[in-house]
């Protein structure tokens, strides 16, 4: 491969929490930590943040990081990324990083990268972690995710998946209750261009999850597993909680 480069989309407006991609986080903007979170991951050649704002690109940009400016009408940060694709041709792999993941963990984007240049023929790869909480498994906005024994995914819900029908296992069995995935990808550059391209697919429209457009294309998700995941901040609880975890580890 000739080498990955990391696109953390970010956008100005948040429904659930506004602006939260400038929000102060130890005098830097939220977006910033992310952004230098990636730049610790060893495999990608570079880490850049793709925006809809010009206030969001000048933060980025002040504290020495890399940005470009990306169309506002963007339905998706997947389509976010496939701009920046279109116009780096050098690169072979691109890693999507959710943009409001700053705890995010360096080698979790080394390990999506490491997944597709062990496996040549996958033109994606994502992560899950193991549930092993009853209220997780339930919850609709705990994506699940079941792969089969290559680690291929066969499909993402927000429903319990597997069902249990005989009733979930003890908790102190040792295995976990299922898997949640974790919203980071690596894309082969022209697979990403060629997904972008196709209309949202049924299963995508009745979960809202746009991995289910590659699943219904007939495409291959390799899944690696990880022990955990970094917090999204999408709620003002999620960035107190943030802010509070911040004060502990100083």
């Amino acid at each position: 491969m000739n080498g990955a480069l990391v696109v953390i989309p970010a956008r100005l407006q948040s429904s659930r929490l506004p602006r939260k991609m400038l929000l102060p986080v130890g005098g830097k903007p939220l977006v910033v930590h992310t952004y230098e979170a990636a730049c610790r991951a060893r495999k990608p050649r570079a880490v850049l943040v793709a925006t809809d704002s010009a206030e969001i690109a000048r933060e980025v940009r002040r504290f020495g990081g890399q940005a470009v400016l990306t169309s506002p009408s963007c339905p998706s940060g997947t389509d976010r990324v496939a701009e920046v694709a279109r116009s780096h041709a050098e690169f072979d792999v691109l890693v999507n990083v959710q943009g409001d993941e700053p705890e995010i963990d360096p080698a979790h984007i080394d390990l999506a990268i490491e997944l597709l240049e062990q496996h040549p023929d996958v033109p994606m790869s994502t992560l899950a972690s193991p549930i092993r909480c009853v209220e997780q498994l339930a919850d609709p906005a705990c994506v699940k995710v079941v792969f089969d024994r290559r680690g291929r995914a066969l499909y993402f819900s927000r429903a319990p998946i597997p069902f249990a029908r005989d009733g979930l296992p003890s908790q102190n069995a040792g295995a976990p209750l299922g898997w949640q995935h974790i919203g980071l990808y690596a894309y082969r550059r022209e697979f990403l261009l060629r997904l972008a391209a196709l209309s949202p697919s049924p299963l995508e429209q009745i979960e809202k999850l746009e991995q289910l457009r590659v699943l219904e294309a007939g495409q291959r998700i390799l899944v690696g597993r990880v022990e955990h995941h970094a917090r999204g901040i999408d709620t003002p609880e999620d960035y107190h909680r943030l802010l509070v975890r911040l004060r502990r580890s100083a």
